[in-house]
């Protein structure tokens, strides 16, 4: 599945997988030093890192993700992605 998105430097590339009314999942990919700013979702939503190193903040507490390792974020709690290093991720967004 990783290579359904490929790395851009300087970037954070995403693509939709799948998007219904249930919910959607997203692969990203991230240029190291890259990020998603802190914001809130009003749904729960599992992240899954698949390629590099990501850290993964959760009301403030940050999480060192590496491949294989997983992580809920939890619905109206904020968040923030930050690439360690390149790292691909799926996100699975459920409504």
């Amino acid at each position: 599945m990783t290579e359904k998105v490929s790395y851009a430097e300087g970037s954070v590339v995403s693509k939709i997988i799948i998007r219904n009314e249930r919910g959607n999942v997203t692969l990203f990919a991230f240029d190291k030093g890259e990020f998603l700013s802190e914001h809130t979702a009003p749904f729960d939503a599992i992240v899954q890192v698949l390629d590099g190193k990501g850290e993964v903040v959760i009301a403030g507490k940050p999480f060192e993700l590496n491949v294989g390792d997983s992580i809920i974020m939890p619905a109206n709690v904020p968040h923030a992605v930050n690439a360690l290093e390149k790292f691909k991720m799926l996100l699975t967004m459920i409504k």
